[in-house]
């Protein structure tokens, strides 16, 4: 399996004015991220997450340790071939239109396109923006502004995806189409790194997590993982009657959490109550785990 994301020991210190000590926003992460996988980075505000984004694409030098794409290393420009890259905040050239910015894509990744423009404008139209393509982006909203950013990204058939708060500005039919192109982009082999503080959406994309705060990655977990590491269930059924232990909640529903040891007799009494089970599921979400990092 080839690796994607190459991370060992990865090391980033500012220096500080007057007697402060050096602040350092990386302490030693190391990761792999496979070809084909999408990982969720995830962490409070000022948890290294953007700093480990601009090394990985170039923008910044790591003080110690290494970082390698598809087994180039990070310092080296050739590693950025086939990298389709959305910062938390694009700045885009307000004077171009988003089609101009597409083509100018195209062109600087060196993407050859039988029709670019048709090409260009496929992306634009699937991101909800057929009707702006030669308007200049200076009136631009936040979100449309980010969405001309992820077509310009995905219009360039990038192999790897690193996407910085991908879904910021977004209100939320645009936050589920992105997560439904992104799902696309995944199931077509695509590989994704992506932060993001909208942590369901983060839950519906991500074959892995890693829970990074304070300069630690604290946590590397798969779903199935996450779900095996709670011992108690949250079980949902409808009736008309409550059973022990359940909460009501509206349209006649009733809701328990149990440990796992007891869900067999309490599906048994529900079933003796005249309930239907709507949902069983572990009580251990993403953002459970996050909260348990974050409070140590």
């Amino acid at each position: 399996m080839t690796t994607a994301i190459a991370i060992c020991e990865l090391r980033k210190t500012y220096p500080r004015r007057w007697a402060s000590p050096p602040f350092e926003a990386l302490k030693g992460v190391s990761l792999t991220i496979a070809e084909g996988e999408v990982f969720g980075f995830i962490g409070p505000n000022g948890a290294g997450k953007s700093t480990l984004i601009k090394i990985l694409t170039g923008m910044m030098r790591p003080t110690l340790g290494n970082a390698a794409l598809f087994g180039i290393d990070v310092l080296d420009s050739v590693a950025r071939t086939g990298l389709g890259y959305v910062p938390e905040n694009p700045s885009l050239p307000d004077y171009l239109t988003p089609l101009e910015i597409l083509g100018m894509g195209l062109m600087l990744h060196r993407c050859k396109i039988a029709d670019p423009r048709r090409h260009c404008m496929q992306w634009l139209e699937r991101f909800g923006l057929g009707d702006v393509t030669n308007k200049t982006v200076r009136g631009f909203s936040k979100g449309m502004a980010q969405r001309t950013a992820l077509a310009h990204a995905l219009a360039v058939e990038p192999r790897l995806l690193i996407l910085d708060e991908p879904l910021s500005g977004l209100d939320p039919i645009g936050r589920r189409d992105v997560v439904d192109i992104l799902a696309d982009y995944r199931q077509q082999g695509g590989t994704i790194f992506l932060t993001s503080h909208v942590l369901h959406d983060v839950e519906r994309l991500a074959n892995r997590f890693g829970l990074i705060h304070k300069g630690e990655l604290r946590a590397v977990r798969s779903p199935a993982e996450l779900a095996g590491e709670d011992d108690r269930v949250l079980v949902r059924s409808q009736g008309t009657t409550a059973v022990d232990g359940t909460q009501p909640e509206p349209g006649g529903r009733w809701v328990v959490e149990v440990p796992r040891a007891a869900l067999w007799h309490t599906l048994h009494e529900l079933e003796v109550a005249g309930h239907a089970v709507i949902e069983i599921k572990p009580t251990l979400s993403l953002e459970t785990a996050f909260m348990h990092v974050v409070q140590g």
